[in-house]
């Protein structure tokens, strides 16, 4: 399947289009398209721009995920994670990135800083109920199945 993807402004061709980084990755990699280093201070949360806007079927969804790398090695983090573009928003990807940290953390222009991956949706009818079928479950959550 082919997606559109559109260069904005100081996009350069050193950044690349995201890629798939093996055969069997489910994510492209998408990096900071900055103007200068941004830097994010502990409990700060920012949009860092990618340079890149997206067309895609109404029947998917680009979710924006943490690069687990990332995750792990520094103390930052994808806020929403995952993040939901909409098939019709046509602006440019922001990646909301958060400082969990103590220390001050710096982004280049180039690091890869999230993933993207297409996924399919499912449009749904609700309706209205009264009841609702009973599971052996019913409403435990949250840890009720255990730990091992």
């Amino acid at each position: 399947m082919k997606i559109k993807i559109r260069k904005l402004g100081n996009f350069d061709k050193e950044l690349g289009l995201p890629e798939y980084k093996t055969p069997g990755s489910a994510g492209m990699d998408v990096k900071s398209c900055l103007d200068k280093p941004l830097v994010i201070r502990p409990g700060e949360r920012v949009c860092v721009p990618t340079g890149l806007s997206f067309e895609f079927p109404e029947h998917m969804e680009m979710q924006v995920r943490p690069r687990s790398g990332l995750s792990l090695k520094s103390d930052l983090m994808v806020c929403n994670s995952p993040g939901t573009v909409d098939s019709d928003y046509r602006g440019e990807l922001m990646v909301i990135i958060g400082n969990f940290g103590n220390r001050p953390y710096t982004i280049e222009h180039g690091t890869r800083i999230a993933q993207i991956v297409f996924c399919p949706v499912l449009r749904v009818e609700l309706e209205d109920a009264q009841d609702l079928s009973k599971t052996t479950r019913e409403g435990g959550g949250f840890g009720s199945t255990g730990s091992k």
